[in-house]
């Protein structure tokens, strides 16, 4: 079975109970009615994850599916269909409605397209939780359970600069820039957090990004898909280094677009770039290691998806949760209480301590430390 990957037991238990104590700051934030709903314990409990894309969504299934059934409720767990993902959440949604949830916890396909539903559930007197992706434009959302995404961009964008400055030698570095998908509320956090970091470096010339994209609508990547990825690696290469400009970095958003970038990278017979990531995949772990992907990011989908399971408990009680009120949060029509998570940043140097929880994780670290 597979482990809580940084934090003991005791850790995550005290991890969650600051969480659910946490501090105020930025906007102040709206209170959702659908907050007071009764979730009596035996309830349906509804998660709507979108398509399995990446290894963190399919793990999140049985995260959730433990949570639940420890936590006393019953759970009805479904993901979005990979052809037609958003219509088919909807209709996911739409049945948790019909079969009697007290509470649905999204992870939405498409955080923009999901307005409908979650007032629909509110109307039923469901209380709507947002899970890892925000959802957008309405104030029915009672509460959002995810890391601090914006603070992922963050290490993310220190990461790229702390590998070119150990790896590359001496400044300026030849970098490229991707981004998430545009209909994934947390994207743009994932790229604005890192540029926050990198726009500063790109102005004093530190870092050039030699094909002259920087904005989010540039440097998107459609669905996650690491074929998407990998094209648009391969035409910049072709575009901009073809003729033996050098590439020294590449900001990668996650591990699954991590990989393709380097693929292509490889199949141009460029030498690695310092390419950062997400979530991570095992898949990336043996990259990590051997010096051919710098970095990931560590967000444990089991703390995670207790830390919405715990927070459906807290209601069940009758107890109103304390929350963070994080401007990043806010969906367009307030700033929705949050409860956020600290992400870790992993490389190297710390990837058999950071994984000390996870024998699997660590087993991997360990072989090629």
């Amino acid at each position: 079975m597979r482990k809580k990957y940084i934090l003991g037991i005791a850790a995550v238990a005290a991890a969650t109970a600051l969480a659910l104590t946490g501090c105020s700051t930025g906007r102040t934030a709206s209170t959702s009615s659908g907050s007071t709903s009764s979730i009596p314990k035996g309830s349906l409990i509804g998660v709507a994850l979108p398509a399995k894309t990446s290894q963190n969504w399919v793990l999140a299934g049985q995260d959730f599916q433990n949570s639940i059934t420890k936590a006393g409720f019953k759970a009805d767990i479904q993901y979005a269909d990979n052809a037609s993902p958003v219509p088919s959440q909807q209709a996911e949604i739409n049945s948790m409605i019909t079969k009697g949830a007290k509470a649905i916890i999204i992870g939405a396909a498409d955080g923009s397209q999901l307005t409908t539903q979650v007032n629909a559930a509110k109307k039923a007197g469901i209380t709507v939780i947002a899970w890892d992706r925000n959802i957008l434009n309405t104030k029915n959302v009672g509460y959002y359970v995810a890391f601090n995404n914006f603070h992922v961009g963050q290490l993310q964008g220190q990461a790229l600069l702390d590998g070119l400055a150990k790896e590359k030698g001496s400044a300026p570095y030849n970098v490229e820039l991707f981004a998430g998908s545009p209909d994934d509320a947390n994207a743009p956090l994932f790229f604005n957090g890192a540029m926050s970091v990198l726009q500063p470096k790109i102005a004093d010339g530190t870092i050039k990004v030699v094909s002259g994209q920087t904005t989010f609508q540039k440097v998107a990547t459609q669905g996650w898909l690491a074929q998407n990825a990998q094209k648009r690696m391969t035409d910049l290469i072709t575009a901009n280094y073809s003729k033996g400009t050098k590439l020294d970095g590449v900001l990668s958003p996650n591990d699954t677009l991590g990989r393709a970038i380097l693929q292509a990278t490889k199949s141009a017979g460029l030498a690695n770039p310092v390419v950062t990531g997400q979530d991570s995949e095992t898949a990336s772990i043996p990259l990590i290691m051997n010096g051919t992907q710098y970095s990931t990011i560590y967000k444990d989908t089991t703390l995670e998806a207790q830390a919405a399971i715990d927070l459906v408990s807290t209601l069940s009680k009758g107890q109103t949760p304390k929350t963070v009120d994080d401007k990043n949060n806010y969906n367009g029509a307030y700033d929705v209480p949050s409860i956020e998570l600290d992400p870790v940043l992993v490389t190297k140097d710390n990837a058999v301590t950071a994984y000390a929880n996870n024998p699997t994780l660590e087993a991997l670290a360990k072989a090629g430390n």
